[in-house]
């Protein structure tokens, strides 16, 4: 996967991670982009040690569930750190 397509697939991944968790996230997109990317990441990593996942493919379901999930993490942490509240 090229360098642009792991931007995309980052900013995708942020952006639905921040509608999944409920909440107020802010951050702009360039936050969005940069907890996505970290997130890919985090759930390639993950995914490569305990699945022993290929994400190479853009538009496997398998590399953008683990973007996903890795981006939900890292939103999670990230809202522990700050101190964002979560509200439903």
């Amino acid at each position: 996967m090229g360098f642009l397509s792991f931007l995309l697939l980052g900013l995708i991944a942020g952006s639905l991670a921040k509608m999944i968790l409920p909440g107020d996230r802010g951050g702009g997109w360039f936050m969005t982009l940069l907890l996505g990317v970290v997130g890919a990441m985090v759930g390639g990593w993950l995914g490569g040690i305990l699945f022993n996942a290929n994400l190479q493919e853009f538009f496997s379901l398998q590399t953008w569930a683990l973007a996903i999930g890795g981006s939900i993490v890292v939103l999670l942490i990230w809202g522990a750190i700050t101190g964002r509240k979560t509200s439903a």
